[in-house]
């Protein structure tokens, strides 16, 4: 997260000092594509570096120039979850790196309650469906870096996000782990919703077509208000990270529009206190 910020930063600052890539780096004697793998965010830049990027765009203000130094310096820091090693892969690495940042969080979910909602039991059945192939003790390990990652939603300092949830009637219908498991999973569903900082809303069957069939979506925004913000789409084999401006305007959208065709947080207490109970 802090490698991303800055690099857009340092986008920002080549832009406002209209200055093309290629003159940088004859200014530096640098290879090209060195500035780019650094504004791509595909390799970090040391704090030397930085200070003869940072003189060359004339940055004067002494509070900002130390802002993105220690930026620099703290974008290799280990997260929680990299102790974790093989039970932890990039894409969710990153997305748990994102979590931990953002202002907010947005989330459709058509099969599943998302992971930052779900109890350990309802988590393990769901990581032992996906991960058929996994020992006891790596199933157990995977649990922990699921509840583990949901203590960004109860953190005092910083405050934590404020989370968003749209869930399919569907999740609440399938019963994950059987009757017992999904019967628990509802009711903390209807315990978190007391939370000032989580909300969460049914879209009913009633509901019929809508723009999120083709799946799942997460969408972050952070409290920098120059970052526009990541939509991070899960698959089988991973995840993707949308940064694109037309995309974000897209997922936008589609989250109004299912929002809208929602039941509201309250009608949708109800609702889950009433399959809760079936």
């Amino acid at each position: 997260m802090r490698r991303r910020r800055l690099a857009a930063e340092l986008r920002r600052l080549r832009t406002d000092a209209r200055l093309p890539i290629e003159d940088v780096a004859g200014k530096l004697k640098w290879p090209a594509s060195k500035i780019s793998r650094i504004e791509n965010r595909q390799v970090g830049i040391s704090t030397r570096d930085l200070r003869r990027l940072l003189d060359l765009y004339e940055v004067t203000d002494r509070t900002y120039l130390d802002e993105l130094l220690e930026m620099a310096r703290r974008a290799t820091e280990r997260g929680w979850w990299q102790s974790y090693g093989g039970v932890v892969p990039t894409a969710l690495g990153n997305l748990i790196g994102l979590e931990a940042e953002a202002a907010t969080i947005r989330t459709y979910e058509p099969e599943l309650v998302p992971g930052l909602l779900q109890t350990p039991d309802y988590a393990r059945a769901v990581i032992r469906a996906g991960r058929p192939g996994d020992t006891a003790q790596e199933i157990d390990r995977r649990v922990e870096v699921r509840l583990e990652r949901q203590e960004v939603l109860t953190r005092t300092t910083p405050p934590p996000p404020k989370v968003s949830v749209v869930l399919n009637e569907g999740v609440l219908a399938r019963r994950v782990g059987g009757p017992e498991v999904m019967r628990a999973q509802l009711e903390h569903l209807v315990r978190d919703r007391d939370r000032a900082n989580i909300v969460i809303q049914i879209l009913p069957f009633s509901a019929g077509e809508h723009p999120a069939m083709v799946g799942p979506f997460t969408m972050l925004t952070f409290l920098d208000p120059a970052d526009p913000g990541v939509v991070n789409v899960e698959n089988i084999t991973g995840s993707l990270a949308l940064e694109q401006p037309e995309e974000l305007r897209g997922y936008e959208e589609v989250w109004g529009a299912i929002q809208a065709g929602a039941a509201s947080p309250d009608d949708s207490r109800a609702v889950m206190k009433t399959y809760a109970l079936r």
